[in-house]
Parts: C-alpha cells; structure tokens; sequence
C-alpha cells in the first residue's frame, strides 16, 4: 500500500533507520482497502510499541488519496499453543512449547463482500441463515451436519469458508478455519512431535470446523485416520462441521470410503462457477473496496480476460500496484483515466497466463475425444450410433457446465440446435442425479485431464 510505505518513510527521517526497520518494516500487510489498513505484528511487544508510538500520528499522517485517515487494524500472528505444562503431561519431561499456526483469514472475506450470482443465490441464503444474518433465520447448527461445499476453483468456496468462521466467531463460538495442507501440516507435526493428544484438543475443541479443499487429503492416510476420528467425536456432540472440496463426494479419488460416506451424511451443496455478469459485479465491488474504479471498457477486458473470480482479484490488484509503481498522477487519483491498451501492457504477464490454462470448447472437446476413443469430426459430426452420440453429449454437458455457454452457442459449436443441446444436457444431469458411477468416473477423469 503506497500510503502505509510513504508514511514508514516519513517516520524513518524521525526515529532512524534501524527502529522503523524492526518495529515498522516488519509489520505485514494482511489486507487493505481505501479506507482501512490490516497489519499483523509478531509478537505483543511490537503491538504495545506500535500503540504507543505510532498510532498517535495515524489520523494526520495517514492518509487516502481523499485526505481522508486510513484505519489502522493492528493483530498479532495466531497460533494454536500447546504448552510445555501440557507437553510435559503428554511426554513427561520439558519441552518448549510446540506452535500449530493457524490459517489467517482474510478481514475482506465477509458475507457483505461476497457475491454468489444469480445461480447459487439459494446456496447462500442458506448460509446466511445459519449464522443467524438474515431476517426470519430459522436454521439451527448442527441441523445439517456436515455441510459438504463442492464447486470449481475460482466459485468462492474459500471466500465464503473464512466468512462464515468470521459470522460465528462473532456469535462467540470458537469457529476454526483451516485449510487441507495445514490440517495435514499439524497432523505430521504432532506425530513427530509425540503430541497427539495435545493435537486433538485443539481441533476437537472447535465448537465448528470449517476445512478447505477436503479433495487434498487422498494418498494421506495418517491425516485421513485422524479427521476420521476427528469428525466422529464433533459430529456425536451435535458439533458443527462444514467441508469445502472441488468436487462431490462421490467423485472424491483415494480417499477411504468410510470419509466419504460421512461427507455425504449431512447435505451436499453444488457452488456453481460465476458467470461474466456475476465476476463484473465482483469486480465492481472490488474496486470500491480500493477506490480504483474502471472505465466500462476496462472492466469488460479484464472479465472477460480471467474467468475466474481468484485470477480477476489477482490481476486487479496487479493493476492497481503498477499504476502505482508507474507514478502516474492520472492513475492514482482518478483510474477511470485507464484505457484498455494501457491495462493489456500492464498485464501482459497474467493475460499469457490466463491464456495458457483458459478453459476452451476445444480442450473439452479433445479431452472427450480421447478419453471415449473417437475422433474430435466424429463428436462434432452427425452421426447418431451411440459412440458418438453419448460423448457428444458429455461434452456438451461440460461446455454448460465449465464455461456457462448458452444453449444456442453450444448449438453452433455441435451444429446442432438449442433444443437438442438442452435434451443432451439434461439426459446427462439425470444420469448424474441417479450416480451412474461410469460417468461420474468418466467425468472425473476429463475434469483432471481439463
């Protein structure tokens, strides 16, 4: 944030070099808009000195490009603490005390910042009336348990997990995020460290458990043995657990079936890819959170650049760093100054990127085509015998399903018209209903391929 560097600066010529480089430079930005400023300190100590010395100059000092204060949200590194008394009970003997550091959650992923599309508009009313944030809510914890998430990279899954703890941190439950890998993390940490029962305490003390990207945990038996037990004893004390993956739980490969038959004790939920009006109003939102709003023209590019919502908040905040780094006047205070021509050479990096694993017609198309064994002018051709005709299908299926084409310009794509691409597609989703399991293998397969 150009502000928060120009003020260090600023301090720098008062308190030296040196203190702004230990007590200041090494403050991390964890997230910032226009208006607000989060900073994670180390430890306590850099805090107090913070308050003490710092925070007093904030209001005049600190300052957006409206003259208006920014606010300073100050917290220190989170952790998950076993003890050397706990440690020492466990192991009998002293030990320093063993960190399982926490996942940080992003104060900017709120239920007010979230944007589900038209789409999966019921799926989100459903959460909202979970954590108690819409008027009449009459949804209780642990009345759907668990609650199994599932959707493409780029949905909003993680958004939605880290606002959700956020919500019921409020309500003063003890709300744990934590993403796959660092559950696994903790799990190989304590095992060497000799102290699972200290491990499980911290995860099975949650009042609700929010993990990310379950999909992660195959060919990790060690970590599927302990959330195994892990779901059992929160699960029998009416505990709440929510679960987000990239696929169903019936598409879920190497995890132990025993796993799988619990995520699907409770209520599955589909969070469908966002469509280009829905990323435009995600990346309006966005840019009023950082005060940089766009012309209409450069908005257009960069949705329809990176189709995902992950890759547009990327390449909006790469935006908004270069326009700074530019030291262009125009830019920093009135961004709708920015052409389309400007942003494509700012971005040209990212657009080759995005170009490089952009989901096309033509990539679902072959990736049909090879997995059914028949040629790319066969699934596109006319003929009706059932080789062609049910991976043409598949295929269509997947052209709505990933890239949210209309039925007529799947038609086009299959020279086909719109009625019969929407018979396709419906054949197909009745087949997923009834779970043939040689789709969902066969999709599974083409999805990993894609």
């Amino acid at each position: 944030m150009q502000a928060w560097n120009d003020f260090i600066k600023k301090q720098e010529g008062f308190l030296g070099k040196d203190i702004a480089e230990k007590w200041l430079h090494s403050l991390k930005i964890v997230h910032f808009d226009s208006g607000n400023l989060y900073l994670e300190a180390k430890d306590s100590f850099q805090v107090l000195w913070f308050e003490e010395h710092i925070r007093p100059l904030l209001k005049t000092q600190l300052l957006n490009n409206n003259f208006r204060p920014i606010k300073v949200h100050l917290t220190v590194a989170e952790a998950l603490t076993i003890s050397p008394k706990l440690l020492k009970k466990e192991k009998g003997g002293n030990h320093p005390s063993i960190h399982f550091h926490k996942d940080k959650i992003d104060p900017a992923m709120t239920l007010e910042n979230f944007i589900p599309g038209d789409a999966n508009k019921i799926v989100f009313r459903f959460f909202s009336e979970l954590t108690g944030n819409t008027e009449g809510a009459k949804l209780s914890l642990a009345a759907f348990n668990p609650i199994y998430l599932w959707g493409g990279s780029g949905s909003g899954k993680t958004h939605l997990l880290m606002a959700l703890a956020q919500e019921f941190s409020k309500r003063g439950l003890n709300a744990l995020y934590a993403r796959a890998e660092t559950f696994t993390e903790h799990v190989v940490s304590a095992i060497r460290g000799s102290v699972m029962g200290t491990f499980r305490k911290a995860y099975r003390n949650a009042d609700v458990l929010l993990v990310d990207d379950v999909h992660l945990f195959a060919r990790k038996d060690a970590t599927q043995e302990e959330f195994f037990h892990t779901f059992n004893t929160l699960h029998t004390s009416g505990r709440q657990i929510i679960l987000s993956s990239k696929c169903a739980p019936t598409l879920l490969e190497e995890i132990e079936p025993r796993l799988v038959s619990r995520f699907e004790w409770g209520i599955n939920l589909h969070f469908e890819k966002l469509g280009v009006q829905d990323l435009m109003q995600v990346l309006k939102k966005r840019c009023e959170g950082f005060n940089f709003p766009l012309s209409t023209s450069v908005s257009q590019f960069l949705v329809e650049t990176f189709s995902s919502s992950k890759s547009l908040q990327k390449a909006l905040e790469a935006l908004i760093l270069r326009c700074h780094l530019a030291g262009d006047v125009k830019h920093k205070r009135n961004s709708l100054s920015l052409d389309v021509e400007s942003a494509k050479k700012m971005l040209a990096d990212l657009v080759a990127e995005e170009i490089k694993v952009a989901l096309t017609p033509d990539k679902i198309i072959n990736s049909v085509s090879a997995l059914y064994g028949v040629r790319c002018e066969d699934l596109l051709g006319k003929a009706q015998n059932l080789e062609c005709s049910f991976p043409r299908q598949v295929a269509m299926y997947l052209c709505r399903q990933e890239l949210k084409l209309p039925f007529q310009k799947i038609g086009q794509i299959f020279s086909r018209d719109h009625s019969t691409v929407m018979t396709s597609i419906k054949q197909i989703e009745k087949k997923i209903e009834s779970s043939d399991k040689e789709l969902l293998y066969s999709l599974s397969e083409i999805k990993s391929i894609l």
